[in-house]
């Protein structure tokens, strides 16, 4: 149980209400119980605002009065529910030591404060930092570094030479530091280019399930420190991504790709290679980029769903479009003649 006075205090906001109330977990406003805490953050649940039973709502100043019983006001309701919910669902403790069925390199020197999980295989010349987690199934090749605090929770796949920083997350299935797309054609037949870069990672970043990063060719891919990626992300050789940059899943990134500091990249969006990014770029959800952007601002590409027989229509007309550009330079020929 957490009183709201103790969540206020954690996430800097001020209690409208019984400040000694006791709450036991979030739930949206909609289901929540009286013994339950909610926010509000999107607008377009206001409606649900009047008739929740939660016991307390996190909201903004502008939304109070619609709260019918305790509330946490705050400047952003967002973050402070992120905040919130994180002291309320603490990580679970974990079992320090290697497991028995762990197969670890003699010369890899695992600190006290680790934990090894069920088998887990880590090769030599690895260096493990202080209160590494490595969950069950991990495989950490030859020479990689994890620093301090750095967790991969499952199944995860670190191919050899590769650095993670400080404060990582690592999803289950991600493949870090696995060969780039790299193929040259000789005389029709492809063949495999060697990729001799590694992999560096910075600190606080996140990875999500089933993202994979691949080694650079010559130079390392980069990921800077904050960044946070979704789940199912290609990132592919020698990509540099800067601080702070947030992508959404299903992202593709091709090799070279250089991408600045706090961007947001939305779903499903499509990066050609050898492009670069300035720092502040948003790309909204399947935006296809083919040429860099030296501008900060917000991007769009694709046509949004619609009904099929309007598509139809709309595709036609599109067909069209370098026929109706003709004649209207013909036409305008014509009247400049006048």
């Amino acid at each position: 149980m957490w009183s709201l006075a103790k969540i206020a205090a954690h996430i800097k906001g001020e209690v409208i209400g019984d400040a000694n109330f006791e709450v036991t977990s979030f739930a949206t406003l909609r289901s929540a119980q009286e013994d339950q805490i909610s926010f509000l953050s999107n607008t377009k649940y206001k409606k649900y605002l009047s008739d929740t039973d939660a016991g307390a709502v996190i909201v903004s100043e502008e939304f109070v009065d619609l709260v019918p019983n305790n509330a946490i006001v705050v400047d952003d309701s967002y973050v402070a529910y992120a905040k919130a919910a994180t002291l309320l669902n603490p990580t679970h403790t974990i079992e320090l030591g290697v497991d028995n069925s762990a197969v670890v390199a003699e010369n890899v020197n695992i600190p006290d404060s680790a934990s090894i999980g069920p088998q887990v295989v880590i090769e030599s010349d690895v260096v493990l930092g202080e209160n590494v987690v490595i969950g069950p199934g991990c495989i950490i090749q030859r020479a990689c570094h994890i620093d301090a605090n750095t967790r991969l929770i499952a199944n995860v796949t670190l191919c050899h030479d590769v650095e993670i920083g400080q404060d990582v997350i690592i999803h289950p299935g991600v493949v870090i530091g696995a060969d780039g797309f790299g193929i040259a054609n000789n005389k029709g037949r492809w063949i495999k280019i060697p990729q001799i870069g590694g992999v560096k990672i910075g600190n606080n970043v996140e990875i999500g399930s089933n993202t994979t990063i691949d080694r650079g060719a010559l130079e390392d891919t980069i990921i800077g420190n904050g960044v946070k990626l979704d789940n199912q992300i290609q990132v592919g050789h020698n990509t540099v991504i800067g601080e702070n940059t947030v992508i959404a899943g299903c992202v593709g990134i091709a090799g070279s790709t250089i991408i600045g500091k706090n961007c947001a990249i939305g779903g499903g969006a499509g990066l050609g290679g050898h492009l670069e990014l300035v720092d502040g770029v948003q790309l909204t959800g399947m935006t296809m980029v083919t040429k860099s952007i030296s501008e900060p601002g917000v991007y769009s590409s694709g046509i949004p769903a619609e009904p099929t027989q309007l598509w139809h229509k709309n595709v036609v007309r599109y067909r069209q479009m370098s026929k109706l550009t003709d004649r209207v330079k013909e036409l305008e020929k014509l009247i400049s003649k006048k």
